[in-house]
């Protein structure tokens, strides 16, 4: 492993190792934006599924929503019953960035807000699970970022110092949750970004092959 003070590296799951986003799905089923926007602020909002992640029953919860909303009742029924079509796919340059620091012998962990059924078919839909040494799942624990109680979890289980230990999250709220308990905690936007934030802390990943040869 390269000099670091750093023993552990924490992904986020959905936005930096996988891409999802619900108007993957919803894009196929409502053509026009401002009724998919619509849709998304005041129907299937964030705050409603956010209880999924806390570990409610997708499907129950979608057809009590469903009752609530008759009018969109095959919108809403398809969260539950196509919910893998809100993935685009692994983000491939992020799992590059998770395979160099294994190969460099750090320990990688997961701590992630997602329904326990789905976390099931995700883990066996991507083989960069084999890559990961543990990981936390909101939906399996009943506490969701950016609540610290996930945080202390993870800390707790796999016997981590929060100063040797990165987060890495899309979401300025977690990051700064895990800021709170003196994690290293960094806001992901790229992977290019991430990268060198990483090498900054003496992590062992390497540059991206288009930036080989470019002057720095």
């Amino acid at each position: 492993m390269a000099d670091s003070r750093i023993s552990a590296v924490v992904f986020d799951l959905g936005g930096v190792l996988i891409d999802w986003n619900p108007r993957h799905l919803y894009r196929q089923l409502i053509a026009d934006q401002d009724e998919l926007d619509d849709f998304l602020s005041r129907i299937c909002t964030r705050e409603w599924h956010l209880a999924h992640d806390l570990g409610v029953d997708t499907e129950q919860s979608c057809r009590e929503l469903a009752q609530a909303h008759p009018e969109y009742a095959d919108l809403i029924m398809a969260w539950a019953h196509r919910g893998e079509e809100m993935v685009a796919g692994a983000l491939e340059d992020t799992v590059a960035v998770l395979s160099e620091l294994r190969t460099g012998g750090v320990r990688c962990l997961a701590l992630s807000n997602m329904e326990p059924d789905t976390f099931t078919k995700r883990r066996r839909r991507f083989s960069f699970f084999g890559l990961l040494d543990g990981w936390v799942i909101s939906g399996q624990e009943g506490v969701a970022k950016p609540d610290q109680a996930i945080f202390k979890i993870l800390l707790t289980r796999f016997g981590l110092e929060p100063a040797a230990t990165v987060f890495i999250d899309d979401s300025q709220l977690n990051v700064a949750a895990a800021a709170k308990l003196g994690v290293v905690a960094i806001e992901f936007t790229t992977a290019a970004q991430l990268r060198k934030e990483l090498r900054d802390l003496g992590l062992p990943v390497g540059l991206p092959e288009n930036s080989v040869g470019q002057a720095t």
